[in-house]
Protein backbone atom coordinates (compact mmCIF):
# COMPACT_ATOMS: atom_id res chain seq x y z
CA UNK A 1 0.00 0.00 0.00
CA UNK A 2 2.83 2.49 0.96
CA UNK A 3 4.43 1.67 -2.49
CA UNK A 4 1.15 2.98 -4.42
CA UNK A 5 0.85 5.62 -2.45
CA UNK A 6 4.43 6.77 -3.32
CA UNK A 7 3.52 5.78 -7.32
CA UNK A 8 0.64 7.61 -7.04
CA UNK A 9 2.79 10.93 -5.43
CA UNK A 10 4.89 10.63 -8.32
CA UNK A 11 2.48 10.24 -10.89
CA UNK A 12 0.78 13.39 -9.79
CA UNK A 13 4.03 15.55 -9.49
CA UNK A 14 4.85 14.33 -12.89
CA UNK A 15 1.62 15.77 -13.96
CA UNK A 16 2.57 19.00 -12.50
CA UNK A 17 5.34 19.08 -13.97
CA UNK A 18 4.45 17.83 -17.66
CA UNK A 19 1.40 21.24 -16.99
CA UNK A 20 3.99 23.54 -16.35
CA UNK A 21 6.04 22.07 -19.36
CA UNK A 22 2.66 22.63 -20.93
CA UNK A 23 2.75 26.75 -19.77
CA UNK A 24 6.06 27.02 -20.91
CA UNK A 25 5.36 25.97 -24.61
CA UNK A 26 2.18 28.33 -24.53
CA UNK A 27 5.00 31.11 -23.30
CA UNK A 28 7.18 30.08 -26.46
CA UNK A 29 4.01 30.52 -28.70
CA UNK A 30 3.24 33.63 -27.70
CA UNK A 31 7.17 35.21 -27.89
CA UNK A 32 7.64 33.49 -31.31
CA UNK A 33 4.30 35.23 -33.12
CA UNK A 34 5.81 38.52 -31.30
CA UNK A 35 8.66 37.72 -33.17
CA UNK A 36 7.06 37.14 -36.33
CA UNK A 37 4.98 40.37 -35.71
CA UNK A 38 7.40 42.48 -35.18
CA UNK A 39 9.89 40.37 -38.41
CA UNK A 40 7.07 41.54 -40.71
CA UNK A 41 6.48 45.02 -39.34
CA UNK A 42 10.29 46.09 -39.09
CA UNK A 43 12.34 43.20 -41.59
CA UNK A 44 9.31 42.84 -44.26
CA UNK A 45 10.43 38.96 -43.24
CA UNK A 46 8.61 35.77 -42.29
CA UNK A 47 9.68 33.32 -40.63
CA UNK A 48 9.04 30.08 -42.27
CA UNK A 49 9.42 28.35 -38.47
CA UNK A 50 7.39 30.15 -36.86
CA UNK A 51 3.65 28.50 -38.01
CA UNK A 52 5.05 25.03 -37.91
CA UNK A 53 6.56 24.98 -34.40
CA UNK A 54 3.51 26.62 -33.30
CA UNK A 55 1.41 23.86 -34.39
CA UNK A 56 3.84 21.33 -33.26
CA UNK A 57 3.56 23.15 -29.57
CA UNK A 58 -0.31 23.28 -29.35
CA UNK A 59 -0.35 19.44 -29.82
CA UNK A 60 2.50 19.13 -27.13
CA UNK A 61 0.36 21.46 -24.75
CA UNK A 62 -3.05 19.44 -25.40
CA UNK A 63 -1.74 16.04 -24.85
CA UNK A 64 0.78 16.91 -22.04
CA UNK A 65 -2.11 18.56 -19.71
CA UNK A 66 -4.87 16.70 -20.48
CA UNK A 67 -4.50 14.17 -17.92
CA UNK A 68 -3.76 16.81 -15.28
CA UNK A 69 -7.19 18.66 -16.06
CA UNK A 70 -9.06 15.39 -15.69
CA UNK A 71 -7.66 15.03 -12.36
CA UNK A 72 -8.77 17.45 -11.31
CA UNK A 73 -12.29 17.08 -12.98
CA UNK A 74 -12.04 19.87 -15.18
CA UNK A 75 -12.79 17.83 -18.75
CA UNK A 76 -16.78 18.65 -20.03
CA UNK A 77 -19.14 16.14 -18.76
CA UNK A 78 -22.66 15.91 -19.43
CA UNK A 79 -24.35 16.46 -16.09
CA UNK A 80 -28.15 16.37 -17.11
CA UNK A 81 -29.28 13.13 -16.13
CA UNK A 82 -26.07 12.36 -13.45
CA UNK A 83 -27.23 14.81 -11.17
CA UNK A 84 -30.42 13.12 -11.31
CA UNK A 85 -29.41 10.23 -9.89
CA UNK A 86 -28.67 8.92 -6.30
CA UNK A 87 -24.89 9.30 -4.90
CA UNK A 88 -25.10 5.57 -4.94
CA UNK A 89 -25.55 5.64 -8.95
CA UNK A 90 -23.71 8.59 -9.51
CA UNK A 91 -20.41 6.81 -8.68
CA UNK A 92 -21.26 3.47 -10.54
CA UNK A 93 -22.19 5.09 -13.32
CA UNK A 94 -18.73 6.89 -13.45
CA UNK A 95 -16.63 4.19 -12.41
CA UNK A 96 -17.98 2.44 -15.82
CA UNK A 97 -17.36 5.61 -17.68
CA UNK A 98 -14.28 6.19 -16.29
CA UNK A 99 -13.18 2.55 -16.80
CA UNK A 100 -14.42 2.97 -20.90
CA UNK A 101 -12.43 5.67 -21.24
CA UNK A 102 -9.37 4.25 -19.57
CA UNK A 103 -9.38 0.98 -21.84
CA UNK A 104 -10.16 3.44 -24.93
CA UNK A 105 -7.49 5.30 -24.12
CA UNK A 106 -4.94 2.05 -23.89
CA UNK A 107 -5.98 1.10 -27.39
CA UNK A 108 -5.40 4.74 -28.74
CA UNK A 109 -1.99 4.56 -26.91
CA UNK A 110 -1.49 1.35 -28.04
CA UNK A 111 -2.04 1.71 -31.78
CA UNK A 112 -0.65 5.18 -31.56
CA UNK A 113 2.94 3.52 -30.46
CA UNK A 114 3.17 0.91 -33.29
CA UNK A 115 2.63 3.92 -35.63
CA UNK A 116 4.76 5.65 -33.76
CA UNK A 117 7.51 3.09 -34.28
CA UNK A 118 6.65 2.80 -37.56
CA UNK A 119 7.11 5.87 -38.90
CA UNK A 120 10.34 6.49 -36.76
CA UNK A 121 11.67 3.25 -38.55
CA UNK A 122 10.73 4.59 -41.81
CA UNK A 123 11.79 8.51 -41.12
CA UNK A 124 8.38 9.91 -42.30
CA UNK A 125 8.90 14.05 -42.57
CA UNK A 126 5.86 15.80 -42.64
CA UNK A 127 4.55 16.89 -45.56
CA UNK A 128 5.92 21.02 -45.02
CA UNK A 129 8.43 23.67 -46.04
CA UNK A 130 10.79 22.04 -42.73
CA UNK A 131 9.71 18.39 -43.42
CA UNK A 132 10.03 17.74 -39.36
CA UNK A 133 9.38 14.23 -38.75
CA UNK A 134 6.64 13.06 -38.04
CA UNK A 135 7.54 10.35 -35.16
CA UNK A 136 8.00 13.03 -31.96
CA UNK A 137 4.59 14.42 -32.79
CA UNK A 138 2.91 11.30 -32.97
CA UNK A 139 4.78 9.75 -29.73
CA UNK A 140 3.32 13.07 -27.47
CA UNK A 141 -0.32 11.50 -28.66
CA UNK A 142 1.04 8.14 -27.11
CA UNK A 143 2.01 9.57 -24.34
CA UNK A 144 -0.92 12.09 -23.22
CA UNK A 145 -3.36 8.94 -23.91
CA UNK A 146 -1.16 6.67 -21.60
CA UNK A 147 -1.03 9.00 -18.72
CA UNK A 148 -5.19 9.68 -19.76
CA UNK A 149 -5.06 5.80 -19.20
CA UNK A 150 -3.49 5.66 -15.78
CA UNK A 151 -5.51 8.68 -14.74
CA UNK A 152 -9.12 7.27 -15.74
CA UNK A 153 -8.45 3.91 -14.13
CA UNK A 154 -7.17 5.95 -10.73
CA UNK A 155 -10.78 8.11 -11.51
CA UNK A 156 -13.01 4.61 -11.68
CA UNK A 157 -11.11 3.52 -9.03
CA UNK A 158 -11.82 6.39 -6.83
CA UNK A 159 -15.89 6.36 -7.93
CA UNK A 160 -15.86 2.05 -7.15
CA UNK A 161 -14.89 2.72 -3.67
CA UNK A 162 -17.21 5.63 -3.27
CA UNK A 163 -20.11 2.76 -4.36
CA UNK A 164 -18.69 0.50 -2.12
CA UNK A 165 -18.69 2.92 0.81
CA UNK A 166 -22.15 4.16 0.02
CA UNK A 167 -23.68 0.51 -0.17
CA UNK A 168 -21.65 -0.36 3.15
CA UNK A 169 -23.43 2.64 4.77
CA UNK A 170 -26.82 1.80 3.06
CA UNK A 171 -26.79 -1.55 4.46
CA UNK A 172 -25.60 -0.70 8.15
CA UNK A 173 -28.61 1.31 8.50
CA UNK A 174 -31.66 0.23 10.16
CA UNK A 175 -34.34 -1.11 7.95
CA UNK A 176 -37.11 2.01 9.56
CA UNK A 177 -34.78 4.52 8.70
CA UNK A 178 -35.07 6.31 5.80
CA UNK A 179 -31.70 7.58 3.53
CA UNK A 180 -31.19 10.75 2.89
CA UNK A 181 -29.07 12.30 -0.12
CA UNK A 182 -28.62 15.53 0.92
CA UNK A 183 -27.46 16.64 4.51
CA UNK A 184 -29.88 18.32 6.23
CA UNK A 185 -28.87 21.84 7.69
CA UNK A 186 -28.61 22.90 11.70
CA UNK A 187 -31.70 25.27 12.02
Amino acid sequence: MKLLMKGTGVFDRTLDFLTYLAGVLLVLIVLFIGTEVMSRLLLNRSQIWVMEFSEHFLLYITFLATAWVLRREGHVRMEFLLTRLKPRAQALLNTVTFTVSAMLCLVIAWYGAEITWDMFQRGVPRATMLETPMAPLLAIIVVGHFLLFVQFLRGAYGYLRRWRVSRDQEQSLPKRVKVVDKPILNR
